[in-house]
């Protein structure tokens, strides 16, 4: 089978690397790719949310499957473009992703549907947003209510950080378009989790869980980020804790992805938050986590391409998906001042010299005679191993070997 990925980030790496292991898939395409998928698949120069160019493309080269990494191809109707032409393609039609396209919607859909989340209140209006703000205690979180590629989220300690951050995002357009609304909610506390799902249309089935760690800074300190590290299995997600969250959570997600007639098959990310008072949602993504796919793709024993397969076709079944008992650990290594400004285009060294375990997914880098940097999350240095603590001390052993100007990266990754 011809399958083309989507995306150009250390998740459309990991997709391909599984997808290049199945005896099923003939050629692998991506669009448009990077330097490590380069060694993997044949990179095409169509931007992400190019969708037109994209569906040429797929029908030109008869590909038999699409598999979609980015949010805003998703949120943007890419799927129901491609299956208007009766392609194949794995992820949520356009109404299924607005799950992920606006947060008022998703919280919402959890009211409606008795999903356990932070209290909250949408705004449209600076002015009503900073009134607002005396109906909650600090700290208090503000969200934007569209994409915003990981950092649409700012956690703010007192009255003059909310004020600041309501400006910033719905005055001076930090992210655009995106924060011509926001949401205000209650600042939770406890163990955050990522719990990646499969989701038939009918079903939805957990894979192995994850946890992210957003901040750049070690001690999750300074901005959010698209992700600086991950760890699966997440130990807060233990058995009895996965129960609470199918009862209260995942039962109710799927009754209302029915009765909403959402038609939604693919990956449906939840973010949790792990509270005294039992699981709660933060966040629907409509698409594979970045960097949760880093680390709970190479723990999955199965051949991805059937599970994509049985997805589409509603035949999935959770005895299908068979797991790795190791552990897996990844570590991003970014370019100096992201997730702020940050320059391209530094040389990367050392990739030649890292142990045969270790597994690198590429995230902002590209061919220019030699590797270099591209984006402000670069590489993610991965690995299987029987504990946690094995996997730290085998991937921060290997990042020493690495160098690119102005790197950095988070020293407590599994800690």
């Amino acid at each position: 089978m011809r399958v083309l990925v989507v995306g150009s980030g250390a998740r459309e790496h990991a997709i391909v690397w599984k997808l290049a292991q199945s005896p099923k898939v003939t050629k692998i395409y991506s669009a448009p790719g990077n330097g490590g998928i380069s060694e993997l698949a044949q990179c095409v120069d169509i931007h992400a949310e190019d969708i037109d160019s994209l569906l040429t493309f797929a029908l030109k080269e008869n590909i038999d499957l699409t598999v979609v990494g980015p949010d805003a191809a998703v949120v943007d109707g890419i799927v129901d473009k491609f299956e208007e032409k009766d392609l194949k393609i794995f992820g949520p039609c356009k109404r299924g992703a607005m799950l992920e396209g606006s947060k008022e919607y998703a919280k919402n859909f959890m009211m409606k549907y008795e999903i356990p989340t932070a209290r909250y209140a949408v705004y449209r209006k600076s002015q009503e947003a900073i009134e607002g703000l005396k109906n909650f205690t600090y700290p208090l979180v503000i969200k934007a209510d569209g994409l915003a590629a990981g950092k649409g989220v700012l956690i703010c300690a007192n009255k003059d950080e909310a004020i600041s951050a309501i400006i910033s995002i719905m005055e001076d357009k930090k992210f655009g378009e995106a924060g011509n609304k926001i949401i205000i909610e209650e600042f939770l506390e406890g163990t955050e989790a990522s719990l990646l799902c499969i989701v038939d249309g009918n079903k939805i089935i957990p894979l192995e869980s994850a946890r992210d760690y957003k901040r750049i800074f070690d001690n999750d300190e300074g901005l959010n980020t698209g992700g600086m590290g991950c760890i699966s299995p997440n130990s807060a997600l233990n058995k009895h804790m996965m129960k609470e969250v199918e009862e209260r959570i995942l039962n109710n997600v799927i009754k209302g992805i029915k009765e909403e007639n959402l038609g939604y098959k693919g990956i449906l990310f939840i973010g949790l938050m792990i509270t005294s008072n039992g699981p709660k949602v933060l966040e629907f993504n409509a698409r594979f986590g970045d960097p949760e796919a880093e680390v709970v793709i190479p723990r999955l024993e199965n051949d991805i391409m059937d599970i994509f397969l049985k997805t589409l076709d509603g035949t999935i079944r959770k005895e299908d998906l068979k797991w790795s008992t190791k552990t897996c650990i990844t570590v991003f290594l970014a370019s100096a001042g992201y997730p702020e400004s940050y320059e391209k285009d530094k040389v990367i060294s050392g990739l030649d010299e890292i142990d045969k375990d270790i597994i690198v997914f590429h995230a902002g880098t590209k061919m220019k005679n030699k590797l270099v940097t591209n984006g402000g999350r670069v590489l993610a240095i991965t690995t299987l191993a029987d504990s946690i603590h094995e996997g730290r001390k085998k991937v921060y052993e290997n990042i020493s070997k690495i160098h690119f100007d102005g790197m950095q990266y988070r020293k407590d990754i599994g800690n």
